[in-house]
């Protein structure tokens, strides 16, 4: 983690960025084809930070073809596993050397402080494509069990060329969640970063060809979901599409991959998710600690937000009390103050949308919060509903508002925590291990912690059950699966003649 500066110094440092503006398509950058442009904005003052080439699908097809081209000559797809090593390898240094400014880049960008951004996002961007950098000549490939007369071997080859597509709430993290992996092995990628949030995903393409990742592997191609996303996730070249986002959205390129040419299809996508607290539980104080900490970390925009707290009866009031207190200390301001945890929402849009729920509030239900500052900012808010059917409990808010749901039982829990058509996370908290085990075992969700929230680490497989994910997992050796396809070599050692072998 880089050193903490002052905000005068990260003022200085946005001052003197120079925004990349256009797409990035084999090993350069270019212009939309049309011509056409679009503003990105600074989400905390609405100042206009530069024009970004807005693409069309004309883009996405000159994309396609330099990362097919550059996939199918291997100049990245057949180079050995060491080689991939060490270009990745120097990506990360690269990245580490300009840490500062791209956290200054991607808090200006997306809203997000510039303390998460030093602390979490950038580090843990670097650690991820490290960690599937030194993964990438320690996975082996298998001979099977055949007869004495045949060898098979099964053998992972990557898939080809890959559309990634990204979300705004983490854009770099995200971005190298993909990138790690399908780099790792041997794709050929086209990133397409949010409409809200692109600037970082051209700077680290820029210093991914500094570093030495070959023209036509790594393409950024910049626009709205409906001029590059839909014709991305529809193109019959484009072999796989990991995305992350909604989970409207997400339905929609399981039907592009069916109405084009079936490619592979990978989905994280939303969640509601649920953060028990039995009575039970132990250090009410550090239990507070991680549900704050899980409801409004990076404003709430974020897919496994600990947003629903189904809390014992017994216990609610105690430890209600010390969640107040730990929210208090969340305090809003200019995301570029290393002070400040809490920045600013991403759009207008989005603002708006996380605004209309607390106008669905009962005032007397409003134990913290609920009012919208300055046109981009919430507070930090918490909100008692009568049951587990009032539509903020229901809903992906995104946004800073933690739900609370009273019960008077384990399995009323569960129930509670298991009604929802999301799967992606969920927390209990309990001094008793084996009801923290079957707990675990009955929650409906791709990642379960147990005293704690989170998500694991970069060693965890991280995705989710029901409408929070389909077709496979990112972190973890696992996220390698979905950017390789398994082949069998079958030999046959057979002498069909009955004559030796020379």
């Amino acid at each position: 983690m880089s050193e903490l500066l002052t905000q005068d110094e990260y003022k200085c440092i946005a001052n003197a960025l120079n925004f990349p503006q256009n797409a990035f398509i084999d090993g350069g950058f270019r212009p939309a084809l049309s011509g056409e442009v679009f503003k990105s904005i600074n989400p905390a003052t609405g100042e206009s930070l530069t024009d970004v080439a807005a693409c069309n699908s004309d883009d996405v097809d000159v994309a396609v073809a330099k990362a097919r081209e550059a996939f199918e000559d291997g100049r990245w797809s057949r180079r050995s596993p060491s080689e991939r090593k060490s270009v990745l390898i120097k990506l990360c240094k690269l990245l580490t050397r300009e840490s500062h400014e791209l956290a200054v880049m991607e808090s200006v960008d997306s809203g997000k402080t510039v303390f998460d951004c030093e602390t979490v996002d950038i580090p843990e961007t670097i650690h991820c494509l490290q960690w599937h950098a030194e993964l990438i000549d320690k996975i082996y490939d298998q001979v099977s069990p055949a007869s004495d007369d045949h060898i098979a071997l099964v053998v992972r080859e990557p898939i080809g060329v890959v559309g990634l597509v990204l979300p705004w709430n983490f854009p770099l993290l995200m971005l190298a969640w993909k990138i790690g992996p399908a780099l790792a092995a041997g794709c050929s990628v086209v990133v397409k970063p949010a409409a809200e949030t692109s600037l970082t995903a051209l700077r680290v393409a820029e210093l991914a060809f500094e570093a030495g990742v070959p023209a036509g592997v790594f393409n950024v191609v910049t626009g709205s979901g409906e001029q590059v996303g839909e014709p991305l996730g529809r193109h019959p070249d484009v072999d796989m599409v990991s995305f992350t986002g909604s989970t409207i959205t997400g339905r929609r390129f399981l039907g592009y991959a069916g109405e084009s040419n079936l490619k592979e299809v990978v989905l994280e996508m939303g969640g509601k998710n649920p953060c028990i607290v039995m009575n039970d539980a132990e250090n009410l104080d550090v239990v507070a600690n991680h549900i704050v900490n899980g409801a409004f970390w990076n404003m709430g925009e974020n897919c496994s937000a600990a947003s629903r707290l189904i809390v014992h009866k017994d216990i609610k009031e105690a430890l209600l009390e010390r969640i107040l207190a730990h929210a208090r200390e969340w305090n809003i301001g200019d995301p570029l103050d290393p002070s400040v945890r809490v920045g600013a929402l991403v759009s207008p849009a989005h603002f708006k949308k996380v605004c209309s729920y607390l106008d669905l509030a009962e005032p007397s239900a409003i134990r913290l919060g609920g009012k919208a500052i300055e046109g981009a900012f919430v507070e930090p808010t918490i909100i008692e509903v009568k049951d587990n059917q009032d539509k903020l409990a229901r809903e992906e808010i995104f946004g800073p508002i933690l739900t609370v749901i009273t019960i008077s039982s384990f399995d009323e829990a569960i129930r509670v925590a298991n009604d929802t058509e999301y799967g992606l996370a969920a927390s209990l908290f309990t001094s008793h291990i084996k009801r923290g085990i079957r707990g675990a075992r009955e929650l409906k969700a791709g990642t379960v912690t147990i005293n704690s929230f989170g998500e694991g680490d970069i060693s965890t497989p991280f995705g989710g059950y029901k409408s929070s994910g389909f077709g496979g997992r990112d972190n973890s050796i696992h996220a390698h699966d979905q950017y390789t396809q398994l082949k069998t070599i079958w030999i046959d050692l057979s002498d069909d003649d009955n004559e030796a072998v020379d």
